[in-house]
């Protein structure tokens, strides 16, 4: 019997992926599963995201319509398949149907179909999640196996920074298609969050979300999304946190502004806030290695750069160098 990724069950062990070297029972040493994981973690190519509208404004004109950014199970194969090979994982399924549930919107009496997903990664372990559709859904049970295959993904870290997103509003149209979907943040794209990046606190994405459904105030950028006044404030709130040269730097080089006022897009906002909040990080990492390895290392460091304080820095490229080489001199844990 084939498993659900098209390997044989019970097949012989699976072949390694390039480098990596099976070490006793763990098929993995614990730098390796660390590398792994944080490759997992990755966001996947823009390329490969679709946007899936959630919610919808009733009454109003122009429609409107809640989007998120999702994508296809291929893209979460195909991560694995890299990493892993075909054959250095597999996943298989349960299918059950529930009893009757109430469905809200309509009033309906319908049964719901669950399926579980079971994914191995050989060498790093096992996940299950479970995942579940309307039966009465002509796709009911390719929905719900799509939906527990991913979730038990994302126990590996694989597709769970898409859990970030709350959603953001945009003109729809006759068909309550988006007319035009939002621009990923910096930090939801492969080379921004090897950078460092990373999405802000839910609570603060939730927070800003009602704005964008009634169009009640606030500037608009080029795609007729809400701009947004509180990211605005953040940003600016980041001068002092930062210091005035990287500030300055980070505006220039992401935006190509020099006031942050004059950001008109929206998702240009949220990119320099991320790139602001990773300096931040980076600061405090700097100056955690700064206090345990001492000022003769940390002079050194600086003085290999030509630098001699981090008020000099403009930019996020040499601070992730500097914190890695005090790092690599004074191993810390990092946040």
């Amino acid at each position: 019997m084939s498993a659900a990724n098209g390997h044989p069950q019970g097949a012989a062990e699976p072949v390694l992926p390039p480098g990596m070297i099976a070490t006793g029972g763990s098929r993995f040493s614990a730098g390796q599963i660390k590398e792994l994981v944080a490759a997992l973690e990755v966001p996947f190519d823009p390329s490969q995201i679709e946007w899936r509208v959630t919610n919808t404004t009733k009454g109003q004109q122009p429609p409107r319509g809640q989007v998120v950014p999702y994508a296809d199970q291929r893209a979460y194969t195909d991560r694995l398949n890299a990493l892993f090979t075909p054959a250095g994982w597999t996943r298989k399924y349960a299918i059950h149907t529930s009893a009757n549930f109430e469905r809200s919107a309509d009033q309906k009496i319908a049964a719901k179909v669950l399926v579980t997903c079971e994914l191995t990664i050989f060498g790093l372990g096992s996940h299950s999640a479970t995942g579940e559709e309307w039966a009465d859904n002509s796709n009911a049970g390719t929905a719900a196996e799509a939906q527990a295959f991913k979730r038990s993904c994302a126990c590996f870290g694989l597709g769970r920074y898409l859990y970030y997103f709350t959603g953001t509003w945009v003109d729809l149209d006759e068909r309550k298609r988006p007319k035009s979907v939002p621009q990923l943040s910096g930090w939801a794209t492969p080379a921004g969050w090897r950078e460092g990046l990373r999405p802000r606190r839910v609570e603060e994405v939730r927070s800003n979300q009602a704005a964008g459904a009634n169009h009640s105030s606030g500037r608009h950028d080029r795609n007729g999304n809400v701009a947004n006044d509180d990211v605005l404030r953040q940003i600016e709130g980041m001068e002092k946190a930062v210091g005035k040269r990287m500030y300055r730097g980070i505006l220039k080089s992401v935006a190509r502004v020099w006031n942050p006022k004059d950001i008109q897009d929206k998702a240009i906002q949220e990119r320099v806030l991320a790139h602001m909040q990773a300096a931040e990080r980076g600061l405090r990492r700097a100056a955690a290695a700064r206090e345990k390895g001492g000022p003769a290392t940390f002079a050194r460091v600086l003085g290999s750069l030509r630098l001699s304080s981090l008020d000099q820095l403009d930019n996020l490229k040499t601070l992730h160098e500097i914190v890695a080489a005090l790092e690599a001199a004074t191993p810390i844990s990092k946040e």
